[in-house]
């Protein structure tokens, strides 16, 4: 990737630049899947922590679970779940917004005070497009989504996965992404777009 590229990753519609990473372990939990789905989704969540270098934990100290995935089969059924309109604000207009958008996935990211990702909700309905998606690309796409604040359109025009042979893969150009944006020399939160500069570098060293 050239850094222009990479820099595109994380450059808003409004073309402003905004990078974030985990400032924290992350302590996933998910709702609404059978068991066999649930192990796939933890191991997509152990391979791509492990990718970056990043922890993962069995709770956090002040949320008990910091990223959240919810599955349903309608948005309404999340007015339902107890005490989620205290975790997203105004859970009520978000609903709406997402069924007269027909949306089925959305994602809402909660900061610590340096600006550095705390927690992370995703929400996913399972219409027609997810129900076909093999759950090992579903899980990998969704976990690499949470794992940096990736500008709305980063993968607009193109998935972060790739297929090899009979297997779902991360692209190699994502994954040196993420690697590189878990390097601790880097910072992690900033709004200075020189930062892709930097990332394609230790890219480059890293082969």
């Amino acid at each position: 990737m050239t850094p222009e590229e990479i820099e595109g990753l994380f450059t808003r519609p409004d073309g402003s630049f905004a990078f974030a990473r985990w400032g924290r372990p992350i302590a996933p939990i998910v709702f609404g899947v059978e068991e066999q789905t649930l192990s796939v989704i933890k191991g997509a969540f152990e391979a791509v922590a492990a990718l970056a270098g990043h922890h993962l934990a069995e709770t956090d100290p002040e949320l008990g679970s910091n990223c959240m995935v919810f599955f349903c089969r309608d948005w309404a059924e999340l007015t339902d779940v107890p005490d989620l309109d205290r975790l997203v604000p105004d859970l009520g207009l978000l609903v709406a917004r997402l069924e007269a958008a027909e949306a089925n996935q959305y994602r809402v990211f909660r900061f610590d005070a340096s600006g550095a990702i705390k927690a992370v909700f995703v929400f996913l309905r399972a219409d027609a497009a997810l129900a076909e998606m093999p759950a090992e690309t579903l899980a990998l796409s969704q976990v690499v989504q949470v794992m940096l604040l990736w500008s709305e359109t980063a993968f607009r025009d193109q998935s972060p996965l790739a297929i090899a042979g009979e297997t779902t893969i991360l692209r190699p150009e994502i994954a040196g992404v993420i690697r590189a944006a878990y390097d601790p020399m880097l910072p992690p939160v900033t709004q200075d777009a020189s930062l892709a500069l930097r990332l394609f570098a230790r890219m480059e060293a890293g082969g």
